[in-house]
């Protein structure tokens, strides 16, 4: 069944963040579609400041690539050169970007005014724009504050919640399997571009034991990531549609013995307590360690 899809058009699509991410690198964030059809439970932008000003549904922005093309412009012209991350509330490949080409038209763009770029992504469609990818690693400009930390003008990101494949269908219904993500991420690898995991959320009980993070750094280096950076899940909003409530509509179907348990780390927050944060960042850095992996893009 074909996917439906809106047009809509924008004023902006480079948005400009106050301070480059410790994490991503990135100066700046672009976006091309609005809603997500992968439909992770988990999904952030629901119910929480960073989707309030989202269209219901997905929608394609259709006049990026003009928008873009005035706003890099002026942006190289000044001299302002930052990594642009891709892909920072919804997937740049989504099943409709094989057809639409709206980020590889994004990309084409990039490429002319020389910004280097972070994607982030859960796609095999990656594969399709690795040609142009190079040419951006090749000539990106890398901003003034990053010299001499990174040599290369592209990083691609592939997400995951967990590698374990009946705990995705659950709550990643919509988007590629762990195993999809980790070939792409090889093969990524292969071609000489700088990978690496991001594993956020874990997901509470889930994916965050001992175990289930051995298994699934070990599996992540085993593929070639680089890198590999995690964190805990957050649960915003009240509303039918917001992830909280979803979250734990899908839990109390699958796993009823964990909601409790669930509730008690977050109790009124968004985000799990500070003990809980403290001791999964302890774990994921041990067990980093352990096989051999950094946690930070550099």
């Amino acid at each position: 069944m074909r996917e439906l899809v809106r047009k809509i058009k924008v004023k902006s699509v480079l948005n400009k963040q106050k301070y480059v991410d410790d994490w991503f690198l990135s100066g700046y964030s672009i976006n091309p579609y609005s809603g997500c059809s992968f439909n992770c439970v988990y999904c952030y932008t629901r119910g929480s400041k960073y989707g309030e000003h989202q269209v219901p549904g997905l929608a394609v922005k259709i006049n990026a690539s003009e928008v873009l093309l005035k706003q890099l412009k002026n942006r190289a012209r000044k001299k302002e050169y930052g990594f642009i991350a891709f892909g920072s509330a919804t997937d740049p490949y989504l099943p409709v970007e094989k057809d639409l080409k709206i980020t590889r038209e994004l990309l084409m763009i990039i490429l002319r005014f020389h910004f280097p770029v972070h994607l982030l992504t859960r796609s095999p469609l990656v594969l399709r724009d690795l040609d142009i990818l190079k040419k951006i690693g090749e000539k990106a400009i890398i901003p003034r504050e990053l010299e001499g930390k990174t040599d290369t003008g592209v990083v691609i990101s592939f997400s995951f919640s967990t590698t374990d494949e009946d705990l995705a269908r659950i709550f990643e219904p919509g988007a590629p399997s762990p195993h999809e993500r980790l070939e792409t991420m090889k093969k990524c690898k292969e071609e000489g571009f700088r990978v690496g995991a991001i594993c956020m959320p874990l997901l509470p009980f889930l994916s965050d034991s001992e175990e289930r993070l051995d298994e699934m750094i070990r599996k992540t280096k085993e593929y070639g990531a680089d890198f590999i950076m995690a964190s805990g899940l957050t649960l915003f909003g009240e509303g039918p549609q917001d992830c909280k409530t979803r979250y734990y509509k899908v839990l109390a179907e699958h796993f009823p013995e964990l909601v409790t348990k669930t509730r008690a780390i977050f109790g009124s927050s968004f985000a799990p307590s500070r003990k809980y944060q403290q001791e999964l960042h302890q774990r994921v850095v041990r067990i980093s360690r352990k096989h051999q992996i950094r946690n930070k893009v550099y």
